[in-house]
């Protein structure tokens, strides 16, 4: 399979509204059946979630960009690292008081389910990446 790297600004929107739409439901479903709480408690958070890290994605590349700017230094394995995880604590800690007023839950309760809703979002982005690439080698690069 071959990768197509020059995708369209159109196909990109596309891909990021079909990752999070999906993403959500998933994340709804789940949510609801494992900590019994309604479909729109859980769609609810799921929907705030996917928008704060959207917005938080944005401000915090933009200042990690300017970090690397201003400090020239690499964006090596330890670096990509060291982003990731502070972009996901910072997340965890936005999104934990969210989670405790929407699904009544105390601060310890909340603070578990936003690491485990990274659990659950990691393998979900491996798998849908990996499904759309290859349904569009097959079915649109006409390969």
């Amino acid at each position: 399979m071959k990768m197509e790297l020059n995708k369209s600004t159109l196909e990109r929107i596309f891909h990021a509204v079909l990752f999070e739409v999906l993403g959500n439901v998933v994340i709804a479903i789940f949510l609801a059946y494992s900590l019994k709480v309604s479909l729109i408690q859980s769609g609810t958070l799921s929907f705030i979630s996917a928008l704060t890290a959207t917005v938080w994605n944005y401000v915090f590349n933009k200042v990690f960009d300017e970090i690397q700017k201003r400090f020239q230094f690499e964006r090596n394995f330890p670096i990509r690292v060291l982003h990731a995880v502070i972009f996901e604590a910072v997340l965890i800690l936005l999104l934990t008081p969210v989670a405790m007023f929407l699904l009544e839950l105390t601060i310890a309760e909340a603070f578990f389910v936003e690491i485990g809703l990274i659990f659950i979002f990691l393998p979900y982005t491996l798998i849908f990446n990996w499904s759309y690439d290859y349904l569009r080698w097959k079915f649109v690069a006409g390969e």
